[in-house]
């Protein structure tokens, strides 16, 4: 008998073909139900050109990440953040220029004498390299625009010095020995170096003694300036802003004194509020206006746990039209304390002034601490700058005065002629210079349990929002602007900048 495959059968011809047809029924009405409509009950999502899909979301928001476990250190994130109004549960930052508050002088540290000393000790392609970074306008540097000084020195230097030290019972009235000649191969080539990358960067002085010979216990620790120097002392500024300018620096702003409620430090010197609102009244105020400066004159320059200090001076009607607004640090106190100050007189600024991470401090819990108080808490309270204290020292925290901090840890650790390191100071203002220019106006944000916010608007037009985490873990969030929004999220402890056109 001949085998036949079964596939010639008749039987299984009619079979097949009649399966062949249901299969390309179905495979029809599947093809058709995914293609006819969107999910909405919008329009056919297959263009007429053949079915391109549709565009992939683009970049609308930079993304700039520091983590608390240094995993991640001021780096720029690769992820996509697109605005949309597709809806979700997260909370909002909602982020408004139609509220706008005061505009900023700007973002930096202390350049004492030893980091000057110490920035110095670099090989002159490594100093540069350190230097533009800091202070340059490039993709890689982070734009310092504010720098504090002080007049004389701080307790930062190697050593104690004012710009007019007299021997032990000798006075000079006219000031004819004045000299800012223990900085003129430290400090002033520095800042030539610096204003020359940057020649709009603020600087303030602010004095931590007057000379010696004009207070009551001949000591530079402690001690007061005595009545009868008050006129001297007022041209001793006058002096020192007309001598740097003419080592081309220019002085934007200086304080009398330098944390006038601490006597302990080394150099040091007390005044009082009633003394220094009597010491610009009649002396500095007229000083400077009889030398046509107009260099501005900010006072207190001290903790936030003592408000009422700038309120008193403010208070007082011949000083008041000579003072530019008051300074303060947190060492105690609470950095609400500067909208204190601001409500009562809105018309003076609000500077912030110093605040040093320590020796032994944890990167994570600096980060956070100082991006929540001295960054975002001082933005969100009026001032114009935030700055940390000490740019840069060595490796052993140093040099310091007899009796000066031995813990302050500089933003920069020199460590030798060709090598330095970056430590948590650095980050914790590079999150705002970096990204915030001089002459931007804080704009409307909300914080939203951990997360700790500040925003502004750019001179060029451009969104900036900072977010800290003050939690332990990881959040997720909306950033919404004009009714549309993008979602991102922060880990616990980190810190994000925000960039949008």
């Amino acid at each position: 008998m001949q085998f036949k495959p079964w596939f010639i059968n008749s039987k299984y011809q009619t079979k097949i073909k009649m399966s062949i047809k249901i299969f390309s029924f179905v495979l029809f009405a599947f093809f058709m139900a995914n293609c006819s409509s969107s999910s909405d009950g919008g329009s056919d999502p297959i263009d007429d050109d053949g079915g391109a899909p549709p565009d992939p979301v683009t970049n609308d928001v930079d993304f700039w990440l520091t983590k608390g476990n240094q995993s991640v250190l001021l780096q720029k994130q690769s992820t996509v953040l697109g605005f949309g109004t597709t809806y979700n549960t997260y909370a909002n930052i909602d982020v408004s220029e139609t509220q706008s508050y005061q505009t900023i002088d700007g973002f930096g540290y202390t350049l004492t004498g030893g980091s000057a000393e110490v920035i110095n000790q670099l090989g002159a392609a490594k100093k540069q390299e350190l230097l533009q970074e800091l202070f340059g306008s490039s993709q890689t540097s982070i734009g310092i625009s504010y720098l504090r000084i002080s007049v004389g020195a701080s307790d930062l230097n190697a050593n104690t010095f004012s710009y007019d030290d007299m021997p032990i019972g000798e006075t000079d009235l006219n000031l004819d020995n004045f000299s800012l000649g223990p900085d003129l191969n430290t400090v002033i080539p520095l800042l030539n170096e610096i204003v020359a990358i940057n020649p709009s960067i603020k600087i303030m002085g602010s004095p931590w003694s007057a000379p010696v010979w004009m207070k009551d216990n001949n000591s530079t620790i402690g001690g007061k300036l005595q009545p009868q120097y008050y006129s001297v002392y007022a041209n001793y500024f006058v002096k020192y802003i007309q001598a740097m300018a003419d080592q081309g620096i220019d002085i934007d702003a200086i304080t009398p004194q330098n944390e006038p409620l601490h006597g302990g430090n080394n150099p040091s010197m007390l005044m009082t509020a009633l003394e220094q609102a009597d010491f610009i009244k009649n002396h500095l105020g007229p000083a400077f206006q009889s030398a046509n400066i107009s260099t501005k004159i900010i006072v207190y320059d001290h903790n936030c746990d003592n408000y009422q200090y700038p309120i008193t001076v403010l208070n007082d009607s011949g000083a008041n039209p000579f003072v530019a607004g008051s300074a303060f640090h947190l060492y105690a106190g609470d950095i609400n304390a500067l909208s204190t100050v601001h409500n009562a007189f809105p018309d003076k600024g609000i500077y912030f002034t110093e605040q040093y991470t320590p020796s032994n401090g944890d990167f994570g819990g600096d980060l956070k601490w100082h991006l929540k108080n001295v960054v975002i808490g001082s933005m969100r309270n009026w001032s114009k700058t935030a700055l940390e204290w000490n740019l840069a020292n060595n490796s052993t925290f140093g040099p310091h005065t007899d009796g000066g901090c031995t813990t302050c840890k500089g933003a920069i650790t020199i460590t030798s002629s060709d090598t330095f390191t970056r430590n948590v100071g650095y980050y914790i203002i590079a999150h705002a210079s970096k990204f915030i220019p001089q002459g931007s106006i804080r704009i409307g944000s909300n914080n939203s349990g951990n997360l700790n916010t500040v925003a502004f608007k750019t001179p060029q037009g451009k969104i900036v929002l900072i977010v800290e985490n003050d939690g332990g873990s990881s959040e997720i969030f909306n950033i919404k602007h004009q009714n549309e929004w993008v979602t991102t999220s922060l880990d616990g402890g980190s810190v994000g900048t925000y960039i949008w056109d």
